[in-house]
C-alpha cells in the first residue's frame, strides 16, 4: 500500500480489506453471519435518512456575516450590536413551508428565513419567513393548518379543497393568503426576496429600558419573482432551482447581501395602538413606525457539506442573546416549546453540540447523558446545581425587567374577540397599494387556486371565502367572483346568509 493513502476502516477505526464482496459459503452460496462489514454497511445505509422536517422540509442554506453599520445601543444592550463595524458569524437556511424534502422549491409556498447568530455570548436564532405576518395567531391553531398544507388523509394528495376550507373559515388568514396569493408566493429563488423574524421581540437596552421590535431584512439583489406560470414550469424543468441559484453565486464570488433594518416602539405606543402588535396576522405599518438600519448581512460561505450543515440545522425562537427577548406573541410564546422540541425529536437530545448549531464560545450547565453525547459529558463534575464543587454561577447581570403588560387574569380568550377582529382593513390596504399588473396577477393566481375546490362543499367554501375578500375590497371580491365565472346575483345572496 502506497505511504500517501489512507487505509479503509469501519466506523469504529479497524482496517478490512473487503468491501465489494460478501463473505459466502462457496461462490454462489449463501452469505455468511460473520461478515459484519456488510452489516455495518447496510445500518449505516438503513439511517442515513433522519426524520424529515414537519415543515420547512426542502431547504437551502450557508454561512454568512453580519455586520453592524448602525448604532442602536440606545435600544439593546447586545453585544453584537455594540460597535459599528463589528462582524459576527451567521448561518442561514431558506425552505419552503409545506413541501416535502423532494418537493419542488418553486412551489407557491411561504419561505422560511432561519437566521443563526453565533455571538459571543451565545447562539441567537432568528427564525422567521419571507412574510412579515403569518396566517394564524394563536399556536393551538398551527397543527390543523399545517394538516391543510399537507396531504389529505384520504386521498394522499394535496387538496385545494381543505386548505380554502380552513382559510374560510379563519378570517385572520387573508393577510398573509393575499400575499400567499400575489407572486410574492412564487419567489425567484431565495437571494431575490426579503426576510423578516415576522415575530414582535424586545429589546432591552443597558438601563433596563425594554422596546418592543420587529426584524426587518430588504434584499440588496431586489425584489424579483416568478409569475404562476413559470414557476409551474420552473417546477417541471428544475425542482431545485432556488437552491442551484444560492449554491453556484456564492460559489461564484456573487454574495447575497441584505440590509437589517429594525422597527421600534415603546411600550406606551404599544398599550394604545389600534392594532395588537403582538398580533402574528398584522403589521406595523412602516408610516407609524419607519424602518431603522442596523447592518448588513452577507452570505459568502457554502456548506462543504449539505447533511452535515443544513439538514442538521436546528434554530429555535427560545434561542435569544442577553439585550434580546420575547413579547407576548401568543405564535412567538408557543414556538419557544415546540420548536426545541422538534429537534430533540428529529436529530436528539444533544443536538446543539451538532457543529453547526454549537456555540463557538463558552457553554456551562450541567446537563449530561443521552443519545449522541459528544462533548466529554462533563467529565467528573457534578450534574446538578447549586454545588459545592464547580465554579458555574448564574449572573444576575443578565436578568431582564419584569413585564408590565396589563392584561389582566389568565384565561382562555377569543383570539377574534371585539378589537382583535379586523382581518380586513390591513390585506385590503395592501390590494389597493398594489399596481394594476400586480392586482391582475393577484386575482389570477387567487382565482386559479380556488379553482381547485370540489365536493359537495364546494360552493360553501367558495362564498365563505368570498365574503372575506368583498369585506376586504369590494372590487377584489367581484374581480375573483367573476374569474370563477359566478352568477354574481347568486352569490350575493348566499353570501348575505353567510355574512
Amino acid at each position: 500500500m502506497e505511504t500517501n493513502k489512507k487505509k479503509l476502516t469501519t466506523a469504529s477505526g479497524i482496517p478490512y480489506a473487503e468491501n465489494e464482496n460478501s463473505m459466502t459459503v462457496g461462490p454462489r452460496g449463501p452469505i455468511l453471519l460473520q461478515d459484519f462489514i456488510l452489516h455495518e454497511k447496510m445500518a449505516h445505509f438503513n439511517r442515513e435518512r433522519i426524520p424529515e422536517r414537519v415543515v420547512h422540509a426542502k431547504g437551502s442554506g450557508a454561512y454568512g456575516t453580519f455586520t453592524v453599520t448602525h448604532d442602536i445601543s440606545k435600544y439593546t444592550r447586545a453585544k453584537l450590536f455594540n460597535t459599528v463595524g463589528k462582524e459576527t458569524k451567521t448561518f442561514l437556511r431558506f425552505s419552503t413551508v409545506g413541501g416535502e424534502k423532494g418537493s419542488a422549491d418553486t412551489e407557491r409556498d411561504p419561505r422560511g428565513f432561519a437566521l443563526k447568530f453565533y455571538t459571543e455570548e451565545g447562539n441567537w436564532d432568528l427564525v422567521g419567513n419571507n412574510t412579515p405576518v403569518f396566517f394564524i395567531k394563536d399556536p393551538k391553531k398551527f397543527s390543523d393548518f399545517i394538516h391543510t398544507q399537507k396531504r389529505d388523509p384520504y386521498t394522499n394528495c394535496k387538496s385545494a379543497t381543505m386548505m380554502w376550507d380552513f382559510w374560510s373559515l379563519n378570517p385572520e388568514s387573508l393577510h398573509q393568503v393575499t400575499i400567499l396569493m400575489s407572486d410574492r408566493g412564487t419567489p425567484y429563488g431565495y437571494r431575490h426576496m426579503d426576510g423578516f423574524g415576522s415575530h414582535t421581540f424586545s429589546m432591552i437596552s443597558a438601563n433596563n429600558e425594554r422596546h418592543w421590535v420587529k426584524f426587518h431584512f430588504k434584499t440588496q439583489q431586489g425584489i424579483k419573482n416568478f409569475t404562476d406560470e413559470e414557476a409551474g414550469a420552473m417546477r417541471g424543468t428544475n425542482p431545485d432551482f432556488a437552491q442551484h441559484d444560492l449554491l453556484t453565486h456564492i460559489d461564484n464570488g456573487d454574495f447575497p447581501k441584505w440590509k437589517v433594518k429594525i422597527q421600534v416602539m415603546t411600550e406606551e405606543q404599544a398599550k394604545t395602538y389600534k392594532w395588537n402588535p403582538f398580533d402574528l396576522t398584522k403589521v406595523w405599518p412602516h408610516a407609524d413606525f419607519p424602518l431603522i438600519d442596523v447592518g448588513v448581512l452577507e452570505l459568502n460561505q457554502n456548506p462543504d457539506n449539505y447533511f452535515a450543515h443544513v439538514e442538521q440545522s436546528a434554530f429555535a425562537p427560545a434561542h435569544v442573546v442577553d439585550g434580546i427577548g420575547y413579547s407576548p406573541d401568543k405564535m412567538l410564546q408557543g414556538r419557544l416549546l415546540s420548536y426545541p422540541d422538534a429537534h430533540r425529536h428529529r436529530l436528539g437530545g444533544n443536538y446543539e453540540q451538532i457543529p453547526v448549531n454549537r456555540c463557538p464560545f463558552a457553554v456551562n450547565n450541567h446537563e449530561r447523558d443521552g443519545q449522541m453525547r459528544v462533548d466529554g459529558n462533563g467529565g467528573s463534575g457534578p450534574n446538578y446545581f447549586p454545588n459545592s464543587f464547580d465554579d458555574i454561577v448564574a449572573d444576575e447581570h443578565y436578568k431582564e425587567p419584569s413585564w408590565d403588560l396589563g392584561t389582566g387574569v389568565a384565561d382562555w380568550y377569543d383570539r377574534n374577540a371585539e378589537g382583535e377582529n379586523d382581518h380586513y382593513t390591513q390585506p385590503g390596504n395592501l390590494y389597493r397599494l398594489m399596481t394594476e399588473e400586480a392586482k391582475h396577477d393577484l386575482i389570477k393566481n387567487i382565482v386559479h387556486s380556488m379553482s381547485g375546490i370540489d365536493g359537495p362543499k364546494k360552493e360553501l367554501i367558495t362564498n365563505r371565502q368570498l365574503c372575506h375578500w368583498f369585506r376586504a375590497d369590494i372590487g377584489l371580491g367581484m374581480a375573483i367572483a367573476k374569474g370563477l365565472q359566478l352568477d354574481l346575483d347568486e352569490t350575493m345572496k348566499s353570501m348575505a346568509v353567510h355574512a
